[in-house]
């Protein structure tokens, strides 16, 4: 196995490690796991062949995320934006049913938990946002444009020495917010940004379903994988694990993972974990996460 540890994806940042997992489910020959020592960093594998070269082969272009089934416009089927009826996403589902790229309305939203305007609900991974930045597909088609296919680039980035964009990425990265008196333009590594959003394609979301979930005046909270209750609020939990894993590897452990049992954290090879912390705003749409140590 040849590995790199990259020091640009820290597993204290929960963008870098949803990136880190996104470059498993991008490109299927990339291992993962984290340096146990110091602050754990991503160190990406791959057998006979550089990781980063693998990735870069496997980059997405353009054209590949104009077609993916959460497109504003898509295969014949209702547009979709910010707020999305129950039955365009039961459609696009019917549709994108069996293709490689389903889970991408799976992680974003769900019809087992709908609003009571009879809209189906957000995941926590895919925030609210003013002006422009109102859906996910829309900030990734934006945040990708700031990337350059090439070794530099993108290594760079992996290696802590990003080409940072002024781009509000995909809503969710503290790294982006300066201090309240800080009037500067907001700044995101636009590489991480990417690899993030294919990070979510382990955590879909759901809802409790059942007859409530038709209940257009019912007011359910969402649940996405990763996502636990800590004092009455819904907090990401994240780990760091030893042993080289592909991203149906990382699937299962975050499945048999419980953050409350340490006990057993050793048996699965995790040495380490995090949860969210939310950004606490000054009554505006913005939102992010930083992370605490458990």
């Amino acid at each position: 196995m040849i590995q790199v540890q990259c020091s640009g994806l820290p597993a204290d940042w929960v963008n870098a490690w949803l990136a880190a997992v996104g470059t498993t489910v991008l490109d299927q020959r990339i291992r993962l796991h984290w340096a146990s020592h110091g602050s754990p960093v991503a160190v990406l594998s791959a057998q006979g062949t550089d990781p980063v070269e693998c990735l870069i082969e496997s980059w997405p272009d353009a054209g590949g995320l104009a077609d993916l089934p959460i497109a504003e416009t898509w295969r014949g089927t209702t547009g979709l934006q910010r707020k999305v009826p129950v039955e365009a996403f039961r459609e696009r589902v019917q549709v994108a049913r069996g293709l490689c790229h389903s889970w991408t309305l799976s992680s974003s939203m769900t019809d087992l938990c709908v609003d009571k305007d009879g809209l189906v609900v957000h995941a926590p991974f895919d925030p609210s946002g003013p002006g422009t930045i109102k859906w996910l597909h829309h900030r990734l088609k934006k945040v990708h444009k700031h990337v350059d296919k090439n070794a530099n680039h993108i290594q760079n980035a992996l290696m802590g020495q990003p080409a940072l964009a002024n781009d509000n990425g995909l809503g969710f990265d503290h790294g982006r917010l300066g201090a309240s008196s800080d009037k500067t333009d907001r700044l995101v590594n636009p590489v991480v940004e990417v690899l993030a959003f294919f990070g979510l394609s382990l955590l879909p979301a759901r809802g409790p379903g059942g007859d409530r979930c038709l209940d257009r005046f019912a007011n359910i909270t969402v649940r996405q994988k990763g996502w636990l209750m800590h004092e009455r609020r819904q907090k990401f939990h994240w780990p760091a694990w030893e042993q080289p894993l592909d991203c149906n590897g990382i699937d299962a452990l975050l499945d048999t993972w419980q953050p409350s049992s340490k006990s057993r954290w050793a048996l699965l090879g995790i040495f380490s974990a995090w949860r969210s912390v939310e950004y606490e705003s000054d009554g505006d749409y913005t939102q992010a996460f930083g992370s605490e140590r458990i």
